[in-house]
């Protein structure tokens, strides 16, 4: 890809990066990421990578707006209000850069979708089954892989080079077998800006792995957001994990 006048003005800030520059924002451009969940942290993430100028983004979400989304989901607007969300955030992202490429799914993510030309899968759902779905395809599939969670005032993020390594995943964090967890954002709630910020990580985390400054492997963030303060974990590989093991 050659960038042009017009790419150079808008994506100006990155040039002026010696660690970013013209060759970084090629290798964005030619990037190709799926975000699965369009909500509280799915919004920030495709608004960040599609002015970011990622060159192709998917989306897949099955869900549509609903008046309780607009308190955290930054893409939407009232009028949006059941209509499903894939189309309102292609819409608004294709409003925002015309330049990058957009394919949506409106349904829940499959194994099917996992199967198209991904670089890189950011995991922005609220359901477990899902999550661990897209951990095992990310890990047989050797792609970058990042995933976060938010509820009350906490949120975490924890992401996966498995093109550079494919000791630890999240299985061996988080078990699949484990119960589904009864408390979620539509039972306990959730600050907007929580989410926020977890999503602006998961998009800053896949901007540092497209462009090679990726070095955290299955290191655990988490944000205690009433508190102001930030915990880092280390994981270990589970030798009885049931996909890395």
């Amino acid at each position: 890809m050659t960038l042009n006048h017009n790419d150079f003005m808008r994506y100006s800030r990155h040039m002026l990066m010696a660690d970013i520059g013209a060759e970084g924002q090629e290798k964005l451009a030619q990037a190709k990421v799926l975000i699965v969940g369009l909500g509280g942290l799915g919004c920030p993430v495709a608004l960040y990578l599609a002015a970011a100028g990622v060159g192709h983004l998917s989306l897949c979400d099955g869900d549509v707006v609903e008046l309780s989304n607009l308190q955290r989901q930054i893409l939407y607007r009232e009028s949006d209000c059941e209509t499903l969300k894939v189309l309102c955030a292609e819409r608004a992202l294709q409003a925002l850069n015309p330049n990058v490429q957009i394919t949506s799914y409106a349904e829940p993510v499959t194994a099917a979708i996992l199967a198209g030309d991904f670089d890189l899968v950011v995991d922005c759902t609220d359901n477990s089954a899902a999550r661990h779905l897209i951990n095992q395809h990310c890990w047989q599939h050797q792609r970058y892989f990042v995933s976060a969670a938010a509820l009350g005032w906490e949120g975490q993020l924890v992401a996966f080079d498995f093109k550079r390594t494919r000791e630890l995943c999240l299985n061996c964090i988080m078990d699949a077998e484990s119960p589904e967890p009864m408390m979620n954002c539509a039972s306990a709630g959730v600050v907007g800006p929580i989410l926020g910020a977890m999503g602006s990580l998961q998009a800053t985390t896949a901007i540092r792995m497209l462009l090679g400054y990726f070095a955290q492997h299955g290191e655990m963030q988490r944000y205690d957001g009433k508190a102001g303060r930030w915990l880092t974990l280390s994981a270990r590989a589970r030798a009885d994990c049931s996909v890395c093991g």
